[in-house]
């Protein structure tokens, strides 16, 4: 099991720091987690939110790449329906080419309307344009139709998935899956029996826990940015679809309700933990799946840069020798 974090750079409008400081930050947390040994360093991807959630992954992965050497590169996950596979292949070649062969390229179907319309494209049919995808973006890696073409023979494809048939999907493709619930594992593997290869099970996501060496005291500190995020999250989701859906999405987040003491920590549920509470949970929750990388968030909703930092060097300095020693 491979250690990373998670970016999306928002960057809310009630506590909304200079852009570029923000880009600046996640770039060098991103080399900090590089010299603590970190294995991963994942992008995110969103449209049109009022703080600005992070809108082209492969860019800030490029610019990811020019300042590390080592860390695997990723996206968690790109909106493959919304682009055209050649611009998407294109775009993860020459990534993977300016990182030397590190980029891990995470793809997902999308659940928002306005972000389809915006593409001018439809939510109708957005699985079957996500497998299509898919295959012609491995077509073009691979079949020597693409120029330049990527450092990995095999660029690593993952798919990103919720429910049995994404996750079915995943393994027809021979993607891995991006996704820690554990009980997708079976349509996982029974689409991984159809696959047309050599079938790899292999799984990546979120550990949605922050590490502080006071849980308590930083979970009270980080209460309005886990609101927020969970908040907006709700309400961008819903945004286009029909009134009820709509109206449950406004209702106001129960933090009670949000704090899982796991030991499946998936989103949405988040807690505030030790390393060694964090170790516990994984080595309960994970410790016989197939994981390959598990990624944290980086920062939530822009909270503040202190809790943010010393989560980062727990990550590296304490959870890492933890789990590997487990």
């Amino acid at each position: 099991m491979k250690i990373g974090i998670y970016s999306d750079l928002r960057n809310p409008p009630g506590w909304r720091r200079d852009w570029t400081a923000v880009y600046a930050k996640t770039l060098e947390r991103i080399e900090r987690a590089e010299a603590l040994g970190l294995a991963g360093a994942f992008f995110t991807e969103h449209h049109l939110f009022e703080d600005g959630y992070l809108p082209q992954p492969l860019l800030l992965a490029a610019a990811a790449a020019a300042r590390t050497s080592s860390i695997r590169l990723g996206t968690a996950t790109m909106l493959a329906p919304l682009r055209p596979p050649l611009d998407t292949a294109e775009q993860a070649a020459l990534v993977d080419i300016l990182s030397g062969g590190r980029l891990e390229l995470g793809v997902g179907a999308g659940y928002r309307v306005p972000e389809f319309d915006a593409y001018r494209t439809t939510m109708a049919g957005r699985y079957e344009r996500l497998e299509e995808s898919c295959r012609e973006i491995r077509r073009l890696w691979e079949g020597g139709a693409l120029t330049p073409e990527p450092v990995q023979g095999r660029l690593p494809l993952w798919l990103g998935a919720q429910g049995p048939r994404g996750a079915r999907l995943a393994g027809r493709l021979g993607a891995g899956l991006m996704c820690l619930r554990t009980d997708l594992l079976e349509p996982y593997e029974a689409g991984l029996a159809e696959f047309e290869g050599e079938p790899t099970v292999r799984i990546a996501g979120p550990v949605n826990l922050i590490l502080a060496d006071d849980p308590e005291r930083t979970w009270t500190e980080l209460e309005p940015f886990i609101a927020y995020q969970a908040q907006t999250y709700r309400a961008y989701g819903a945004e286009g679809k029909p009134a009820e859906e709509a109206r449950l999405a406004g209702k106001s987040v129960n933090l009670g309700w949000l704090r899982s003491a796991g030991p499946d920590m998936n989103p949405p549920h988040l807690d505030v933990v030790t390393p060694a509470e964090a170790a516990r949970r994984i080595e309960a929750w994970l410790g016989g799946a197939p994981v390959e990388h598990a990624f944290f968030w980086e920062s939530i909703a822009g909270m503040p840069d202190a809790i943010a930092d010393r989560h980062l060097e727990l990550l590296g300095t304490e959870l890492i020798p933890l789990l590997r020693a487990a």
